[in-house]
C-alpha cells in the first residue's frame, strides 16, 4: 500500500555566541549550545547535526555550499526555466549491485516539481543546484551512500518503486533531488510520489552537501523503499533515529570506509549527541514528545545494534535491514518486538547491556568513547538521592521509564571492592557494573544477579552502576504519544559500599 504522509522534516538551527575556546573533541555549537563556538589550536568547528558541532583536529568544516541563490522557475508544466540545462554526468564509478540492477538507472523528470537544470549520475539526479560543484558534490557524496547501504549491506534499491513486488525485473528509477533557496523550518525533506511508488528529496541549497542533512533524507527514502514500517503508527518516531543512524553510518563508520573512498568523500564528525543520551538516560528509549523527546538522538541504540560488541545472535551488520524484513506487515508493532524474533538474545538482556556500555559509550563506534571522555564532565548525573546509611533512591523525575536507564558514576579512592544491592524494585530490571580502564580503555561488565554484585576494582579503573528498566516483554506504545504503561518510571533502593554516587 501507498504511505499515507510525507515523513518528518528535520529542523537545522544553530546557537552562536562568543565564549572562550573548546578544546579538541569538544562541543562548539548547536541548539541550545551556550559554551565556546571556536576551538582550541589545531582544530576546526565541524557541524554535525542540529544538536551538535564539534571541534575535530586538522579538520575543515563540512562543505556548505553557500552560494548566490538561483532563480528557480521550472515546472512540470512548460514554464520556461531560467536556469540553464546540463545534464553531464559527476565524476562516479559503479559500486557492487545485487541482482540484476542495471548500473543506471532511467530518469523520470515527473517525479516531484521536474526541471531542466539537473546533473546526473547513475542512480540520482540533482535539480536546481546553484552550481554545477556542487551538484557533482552531491552526487558522489549520494553514490557513496548508494554504495554503502544498498551495494556493501544489502538494503533494498531506493530506484524500486515501493509499488514493486517483483524487484528483480525493475524498473530502477533515478532518486530525483531538488536544490531550493528555502524549505518551511526545515533543511530537508522527504516526499513520497504516490502514483510511482518513489521518494524524492528537497534541500535548501546550503545543506545540499552536508550529510547530515542530505544523507539523512536519503535515510528516509531508502527506509520508504524498505516497505514494512510505511503506515505503521508505532515505528513513526522511530523513522528520525534511522535517518540520524544512516547519515552517521555514513560519515563515521569503517562500513561505509570502501565506499566513501570509491566516491572522494572523507570520514567526518559523528552526529552523537551525549549529553541527550546519557544526561537523560531515564527517557523511553525512543521517544517522540515534542521539545523533550529523543528520537533524533536516539540512534546509537542502532549503532549497538549494528556493531554487536557483545555477539549476540542475530545482531551486527545486518541487524537494521532485518528489523525491517522481519517486522511483522501490517502489524504495527514496535521495532522492539521485532528485535525479540530477529535476536534469541531477548530485548530486555539487549537493552540492558546497551545502556551499560552506553556508561562509556562503549558500543563499538569508532569515536564515540573519544566523543564521550571529552564532554563527560557536562552530563547531567543527578539521578539519585541519599537515604542515608549507603542508601538511594532515584528522583522521581528521573526514575527510568520503558527500556530507559540511571547511569550512576561511583566515585572510589584507590583500589576497592564495590559491592551494590538492589531492593524494593517496583519493576523488571537490568542492572550492571560497568568498569573501566582509564589507562588503556579496556572495559568489563559485571551483572548484577539476585539484586546484586561485587566487583574488585583497581586503582586505575572507574565504575558506573547502569539499572534500566526493561520489562520481560516488550510494551506496544506509540513514541509519539506515550501511554501510561511505558511513563511508569522504575523505582528502587540501592545500596553501595566500598564507593559512592
Amino acid at each position: 500500500m501507498a504511505p499515507s504522509k510525507e515523513l518528518l522534516a528535520i529542523l537545522l538551527f544553530q546557537a552562536v555566541g562568543v565564549y572562550a575556546q573548546s578544546p579538541i573533541y569538544g562541543q562548539c555549537g548547536g541548539i541550545g549550545w551556550a559554551g565556546a563556538t571556536t576551538c582550541a589550536s589545531g582544530s576546526t568547528c565541524v557541524y554535525s547535526n542540529p544538536y551538535y558541532s564539534q571541534c575535530i583536529p586538522g579538520s575543515n568544516p563540512n562543505p556548505t555550499t553557500t552560494l548566490a541563490t538561483a532563480t528557480r522557475t521550472t515546472t512540470r508544466a512548460g514554464t520556461t526555466p531560467i536556469t540553464t540545462t546540463t545534464t553531464t554526468r559527476a565524476a562516479t564509478t559503479t559500486p557492487s549491485v545485487p541482482g540484476n540492477e542495471p548500473a543506471t538507472f532511467t530518469a523520470n523528470p515527473n517525479i516531484g516539481p521536474g526541471g531542466s537544470n539537473f546533473r546526473d549520475s547513475p542512480h540520482f539526479r540533482v535539480y536546481g543546484a546553484t552550481s554545477t560543484s556542487a551538484a557533482d558534490a552531491a552526487l558522489n557524496m549520494l553514490e557513496a551512500a548508494y554504495s554503502c547501504f544498498v551495494g556493501t549491506l544489502g538494503w533494498r534499491s531506493p530506484g524500486l518503486s515501493y509499488n514493486d513486488n517483483t524487484d528483480n525485473d525493475g524498473p530502477w528509477t533515478k532518486i530525483n533531488i531538488y536544490s531550493v533557496s528555502t524549505l518551511p523550518g526545515a533543511a530537508g525533506v522527504m516526499h513520497a510520489d504516490y502514483a510511482t511508488g518513489m521518494a524524492w528529496l528537497e534541500v535548501v541549497h546550503q545543506y545540499l552537501t552536508i550529510p547530515g542533512v542530505t544523507v539523512h533524507e536519503l535515510g528516509h527514502g531508502m527506509h520508504y523503499h524498505e516497505k514494512t514500517w510505511v503506515d505503521q503508527g508505532r515505528t513513526g518516531a522511530w523513522w528520525e533515529t534511522v535517518a540520524n543512524f544512516v547519515a552517521d553510518t555514513f560519515k563515521t563508520s569503517p562500513l561505509c570506509a570502501s565506499a566513501r573512498s570509491q566516491y572522494g568523500q572523507s570520514a567526518t564528525a559523528t552526529e552523537i549527541n551525549l549529553n541527550k543520551v546519557i544526561g537523560d538516560s531515564f527517557q523511553v528509549i525512543v521517544d517522540g514528545s515534542v521539545d523533550t523527546g529523543n528520537y533524533y538522538e536516539a540512534w546509537p541504540f542502532l549503532a549497538y545494534l549494528t556493531y554487536n560488541p557483545d555477539g549476540y545472535s542475530g545482531l551486527g551488520t545486518n541487524a537494521l535491514r532485518n528489523l525491517f524484513r522481519q517486522y511483522a506487515k501490517n502489524s504495527n508493532e514496535t521495532p522492539l518486538h521485532t528485535l525479540a524474533r530477529v535476536s534469541s538474545a531477548g530485548v530486555s538482556t539487549i537493552v540492558g547491556r546497551y545502556w551499560a556500555r552506553m556508561a562509556y559509550a562503549d558500543i563499538g563506534h569508532p569515536t564515540a568513547g573519544q566523543v564521550f571522555l571529552n564532554q563527560r564532565s557536562r552530563f547531567n548525573y543527578a539521578n539519585l538521592d541519599s537515604q542515608g546509611n549507603n542508601v538511594y533512591r532515584p528522583k522521581s523525575a528521573r526514575r527510568p521509564l520503558y527500556m530507559g536507564a540511571n547511569i550512576v558514576p561511583l566515585k572510589k579512592s584507590g583500589a576497592v571492592t564495590v559491592t551494590v544491592s538492589v531492593s524494593s524494585a517496583s519493576l523488571p530490571y537490568t542492572a550492571t557494573l560497568s568498569i573501566r580502564n582509564t589507562g588503556s580503555g579496556a572495559t568489563r561488565y559485571v551483572n548484577l544477579s539476585g539484586g546484586s554484585a561485587s566487583a574488585s576494582v583497581a586503582s586505575d579503573e572507574e565504575i558506573t552502576f547502569v539499572i534500566a528498566n526493561t520489562p520481560a516483554n516488550p510494551i506496544l506504545y506509540d513514541a509519539f504519544s506515550l501511554s501510561s504503561e511505558v511513563k511508569n518510571g522504575l523505582d528502587y533502593s540501592v545500596t553501595v559500599t566500598g564507593a559512592t554516587p
